[in-house]
């Protein structure tokens, strides 16, 4: 019996173009990215229940130093509303899927701990 292959859940700013066969695109933060339009976008979905609370993305401010603390806090609010990303799990189980954030900071965003989770769910 072949073994089943995780999927494929990438990130990249929501500013960057599509690459061929990457898979559908999902916004992953609570606002609309500056600057863009809806068409520019082209998104399969957005994901703004899944994003972090205002409160917490006030808090961190973007801020390097605070990203351990953020993650932590992020990761409970994702494990209290797990129906938030219901439909990220789903997009992820049909095949390749996009997280798309607006951060400038590759490293220390929202996106790379909603796919540490999703792929903690998706595992279980």
């Amino acid at each position: 019996m072949k073994a089943e292959r995780p999927p494929a859940i990438t990130i990249r700013r929501v500013y960057e173009s599509p690459e061929p066969g990457e898979g559908p695109r999902w916004l992953v933060d609570r606002i609309w990215p500056r600057g863009l339009t809806k068409a520019a976008a082209g998104l399969a979905g957005w994901a703004k229940d899944a994003a972090p609370s205002s409160v917490l993305r006030q808090w961190f401010g973007h801020e390097p130093e605070r990203f351990a603390e953020f993650r932590r806090r992020y990761l409970a609010e994702l494990r209290a509303c797990p129906e938030a990303s219901d439909a990220l799990i789903a997009a992820a189980h049909a095949g390749p899927l996009v997280l798309v954030y607006a951060a400038h900071d590759e490293t220390h965003n929202n996106a790379v701990v909603l796919r540490e989770y999703l792929m903690e769910r998706m595992r279980a």
